[in-house]
């Protein structure tokens, strides 16, 4: 499932996360955290996951998916690893195509997250740069990702994606991936759809005995499917 999430982050959330993130911000190599498959492909810089400013900002990312319903609903998540943020543009300004690594390993506290559902977290106005889209190979094909700053985007984790090269400007985004109390893509989305379709039907009718059978239906799927 590809769900495109709107204001994940609020103004004044974005206001501090463009300040760390300035020109003066520790910038490194974004090579040094890639797998050996990734490597070869990687050309960006990322933010330094041991300074104030990557720490900071994995907190404020952090508080904004706990608030997020509809995050909560999609992602199902059991663990997250903790946010990242990356930067493309000038020599260093695109990722070829790869697919995430199935076990990531947090070097901020050692925990191993499996990796069932992948994240971009956009801090860049899309008019601020050119290219630097998001192109996620999909079930339907190609699907070209450049979202409004504090905007998010939910994939597999099992797919094939790439950034294409920044040509003007910077792209900045906050990236992370989600262990799902879910493993199946599929479940999750019939557990999303039931969800999104519960919640209509309370909107535009209340509850009724039909909404608390279906709320009943949906909960006893999770209950079967859930790892947690």
């Amino acid at each position: 499932m590809l769900l495109h999430i709107e204001q994940v982050l609020n103004a004044d959330e974005l206001q501090q996360a463009r300040a760390l993130t300035g020109p003066s911000a520790p910038w490194v190599d974004g090579r040094r955290s890639a797998g050996p498959q990734a490597v070869h492909a990687k050309n960006n810089e990322q933010l330094a996951q041991d300074s104030e400013a990557s720490r900071t900002l994995q907190a404020l990312v952090l508080a904004a998916l706990n608030r997020n319903a509809l995050f909560f609903s999609a992602a199902l998540p059991k663990r997250i690893f903790n946010p990242l943020v990356n930067r493309y543009g000038g020599d260093a300004n695109c990722y070829g195509n790869h697919v995430d690594g199935a076990v990531l390993h947090s070097r901020a506290d050692g925990q191993r997250v499996r990796s069932d559902v992948s994240a971009t977290l956009f801090l860049a106005e899309p008019h601020a740069y050119d290219g630097g889209e998001l192109v996620i190979e999909d079930t339907y094909g190609s699907q070209r990702v450049k979202l409004a700053a504090g905007d998010l985007v939910l994939y597999p984790s099992t797919s094939v994606h790439r950034v294409e090269p920044v040509t003007r400007g910077h792209r900045v985004a906050s990236f992370f991936w989600v262990e799902s109390m879910v493993r199946s893509d599929e479940q999750r989305r019939l557990l999303f759809d039931l969800d999104m379709s519960l919640m209509r039907l309370r909107q535009a009718h209340g509850e009724s005995a039909d909404t608390v059978r279906l709320a009943g239906t949906y909960h006893n799927l999770l209950r079967m499917w859930a790892d947690v």
